[in-house]
């Protein structure tokens, strides 16, 4: 029986397509770094890629991005032929190759179908835990799960970036494949934890951080991407090493931090004023700057959901006890995916998420997308960074004031 329960739908494709892997291991080595990902999975993925909130139906709330049948690209490799002959200088020709594969290939748009104007799942994931027995459900993954679930994203084509470069539009994966976000509210001891071993600090293996470390010495295209937003006034990461450690031990590999409140506070409820706003947020952000010297948040997530509408601003930028914050993006508790960084629908400070699968899978969390998301409607990179690739019929909804001067291209 198969552990992560939400992609149970499609779990059938997956396992044959990875015992096709496992006999033809060193032939799909090759192909996959020569090609990158493959433009066919996920082909047959369902038909309704609209997000609904929740209490609306699909005709009251307008898809931000049309659904077009569009034409792809199979990446074109060309292989020079070596001249036989005694080598002077082999060094030289290991940095060409190097800089050779450090180069974008020019690929097939009939193939590819790169859609750089298409929407971008950012994932919230909470709680992390060995075994379930009692108590939340909805946010709420398992071990086994976390694992399974890595394995469904990395042959349905994800491949993590990071909030900081989907903020900016730097989205450098593999001609092909989707880009993703993983993000993490809360800093829960399940999400990660240290350990001593052998007189070193490391991330817990039964951790989300351990887990994805893992997995990338097997999948090292898949990345190990995430941000992690935290209450530096509550309990965070477990007890092992100091809190400056383990915020130390994230950053160091990659992971970002940002601002979750300084104590969870319900900005609802228990923020009635822009003071204890302010004070939450800049407190965290104080606090931070006293962990980790210099280190300003990446972002800003919601806990439990926006204050009055009088006081978002506050929630934008303030200042607590001399510490400013200017959040340049804030995280909602979100149900649908959020807009290219490239789209004429992006707003940063109101950054949709997609829901982990809970212990109970429901309508519009993880699992129910990576069954109905189209593929089309999905970004698919191009594989170069310095250029954003459309369907020609995408082309009204992409802004092109945010393309930093990168290349719009067509076809």
């Amino acid at each position: 029986m198969r552990a992560y329960k939400a992609t149970d739908r499609v779990i059938d494709k997956v396992m044959i397509r990875r015992f096709m892997i496992r006999i033809l291991a060193p032939v799909v080595v090759i192909v996959m770094l020569l090609q990158g990902c493959s433009s066919q999975k996920l082909s047959g993925a369902g038909d309704s890629p609209q997000s609904v909130e929740p209490g609306r139906t699909m005709e009251q709330q307008e898809d931000p991005i049309a659904s077009d049948q569009t034409e792809d690209a199979e990446q074109d490799n060309e292989e020079k032929a070596e001249n036989s002959g005694t080598d002077d200088n082999p060094s030289d020709s290991a940095d060409e190759g190097k800089e050779a594969d450090e180069t974008p290939q020019p690929i097939d748009l009939n193939e590819v179908k790169p859609n750089e104007a298409g929407r971008i799942m950012v994932v919230m994931f909470h709680n992390f835990i060995e075994k379930y027995e009692k108590g939340d459900k909805a946010y709420t993954t398992t071990f086994s799960e976390f694992k399974e679930l890595l394995h469904t994203l990395y042959d349905y084509d994800y491949r993590l970036i990071s909030m900081e470069d989907y903020l900016n539009g730097n989205i450098n994966v593999a001609a092909g494949c989707i880009p993703m976000v993983f993000t993490f509210d809360d800093g829960t001891s399940g999400q990660f934890n240290l350990i001593e071993e052998n007189g070193k600090l490391e991330a817990n293996p039964d951790s989300a951080v351990g887990i994805l470390e893992e997995f990338n010495k097997t999948h090292p295209d898949f990345g190990t991407r995430g941000t992690f937003f935290v209450n530096l006034g509550n309990q965070t990461f477990g007890s092992t090493g100091t809190l400056a450690q383990r915020l130390e031990y994230l950053i160091d590999k990659g992971f970002e931090i940002g601002n979750h409140t300084y104590s969870h506070i319900n900005l609802k409820t228990e923020a009635k004023s822009a003071e204890i706003i302010q004070k939450e947020i800049g407190q965290n952000q104080k606090k931070m700057y006293e962990l980790v010297p210099g280190y300003t948040f990446v972002a800003f997530s919601l806990p439990y959901g926006a204050p009055s509408k009088e006081l978002t601003k506050y929630v934008i930028k303030g200042e607590y006890e001399g510490t400013a914050y200017d959040n340049p993006a804030i995280m909602e508790v979100g149900w649908d995916p959020a807009p290219s960084p490239f789209g004429v629908k992006f707003n940063p400070l109101s950054t949709h998420r997609v829901r982990s699968s809970g212990i109970e899978p429901v309508d519009q969390d993880l699992g129910w997308w990576l069954v109905n998301m189209k593929r089309d409607n999905q970004y698919v990179s191009d594989g170069d960074p310095d250029t954003v690739t459309i369907p020609e019929s995408y082309l009204e909804h992409v802004n092109q004031e945010m393309l930093g001067g990168r290349t719009l291209r067509t076809y």
